[in-house]
């Protein structure tokens, strides 16, 4: 509310700093002054020609990792704006009506193999170690996913050894002399039942396309294991913000060359607000008012409950890879390490509209990204940073590295 005084103020200044007086209107000519009528008066109010460096739109991870390095390192005067009500993008978490720490917009495991990152992070939070287990139902069973040693054993009743289960996926892989799609990639490694029990169904529901229709990035990341490792991720750092995300967020951000405007669509200040340079990390294709088109993405809907029990389920997460309409429950407190009475879970289910979460990787779409990548490269001054503003499907991590690459590419011009 302090906040929305100021701006009151400030914009009742400004007005009536620009606001035309009955002097310099129509009476003009007909002023008399006993110097001259030809000479305009000189202003009474001094102004800056920038209030800010940088305006910085979005404060998920990219907008909030160039806002503390410009602020902090470079000594700039920095605005970011958000149309959302706090910051940290989708990453935001908080606690819910019964005092437990859940992420708005579904789990987000923070995972990387970059020293560099995880340094950089790791000055605004201290971490609770943490790896992340899957399991996915599986005609009425549970069981790992990836698919590794235990998965086999349990689904088929076998009790095959590492060796005996290379020669199983080996057995049942039918390759395929050119990788093109999804499809591709997980057939050719494991052979068409496990592709239709673990994956043709979840990605469906997750895509609204057939794997047939996807690119092979979307799942040649998913390994298969011949041993019982069953980490999701193998990554070297592997760790959860001890205090949560947001606060993470709010010691990066808390800078005094650092102000932060919330519920706010930058166009609405951009003019009124002067700032030499934009980093933008909002949708590549809105910047330019579609003008080759939308841009396709797939979004989410979350389902929130809590349970009056201290475990709901026996995983973090459970995918769902076959009939039901939500792809995965996640369970917080497995992620958070938090005690609590009760458990507060999520669904989630897929759909075509709404807040853009994934990029749409398919070579139609990579064609109209193109179009918009060209016009960004031209357009001075702006900087296109992150997941929807180069169009691409990045971790956080891959979120922060490509921000601290691109703080240093300013830095060096500045």
């Amino acid at each position: 509310m302090s906040w929305d005084r100021t701006w009151g103020s400030m914009m009742q200044l400004i007005e009536s700093a620009i606001a035309p007086t009955p002097d310099t209107t129509t009476n003009h000519k007909n002023r008399k002054s006993p110097i001259s009528t030809d000479i305009a008066e000189a202003p009474s109010i001094i102004t800056r020609d920038f209030i800010f460096d940088y305006l910085i739109v979005g404060a998920g991870f990219s907008g909030s990792v160039i806002a503390e390095r410009l602020a902090r390192h470079s000594g700039k005067k920095v605005l970011i704006v958000d149309k959302r009500n706090h910051i940290g993008g989708n990453a935001y978490d908080h606690y819910d009506d019964y005092g437990i720490l859940v992420h708005k917009y579904g789990p987000h495991i923070f995972h990387t193999s970059s020293r560099e990152v995880f340094e950089y992070l790791s000055q605004f939070t201290p971490w609770r170690s943490y790896e992340h287990h899957v399991l996915a139902s599986v005609d009425g069973q549970l069981v790992p996913i990836p698919i590794n040693l235990d998965t086999i054993n349990k689904l088929y009743g076998m009790n095959l050894n590492s060796f005996q289960a290379e020669e199983f996926f080996q057995s049942v892989a039918e390759p395929r002399e050119h990788i093109r799609t999804s499809e591709d990639v997980v057939i050719s490694k494991v052979g068409q039942v496990l592709y239709e029990k673990f994956f043709k169904n979840y990605t469906c529901k997750q895509w609204g396309l057939d794997p047939s229709e996807l690119d092979k990035t979307v799942i040649a990341r998913i390994p298969t294991r011949t041993n019982r490792d069953s980490r999701y991720f193998t990554d070297s750092y592997q760790a959860m913000p001890l205090h949560g995300f947001t606060r993470m967020f709010e010691n990066m951000l808390n800078h005094p060359n650092i102000k932060v405007m919330l519920n706010t669509d930058y166009r609405e200040i951009e003019k009124a607000i002067p700032c030499r340079e934009m980093i933008y990390t909002g949708p590549v294709d809105e910047f330019f008012d579609y003008r080759y088109g939308k841009l396709p993405y797939r979004s989410l809907d979350f389902k929130h409950e809590t349970h009056h029990t201290s475990v709901f389920q026996s995983a973090p997460v459970i995918n769902y890879p076959n009939e039901q309409l939500y792809t995965r429950i996640t369970e917080f407190k497995y992620l958070t390490g938090q005690e609590h009475s009760k458990t507060s879970i999520v669904y989630e289910f897929p759909k075509a509209e709404g807040d853009p979460y994934y990029p749409v990787p398919r070579p139609e779409n990579q064609e109209i990204y193109k179009q918009y990548r060209a016009l960004a490269e031209a357009t001075s001054s702006v900087h296109f940073v992150g997941r929807l503003a180069t169009y691409k499907y990045l971790n956080m991590d891959h979120c922060v590295a490509q921000a601290l690459a691109t703080y240093k590419q300013i830095a060096v011009k500045a």
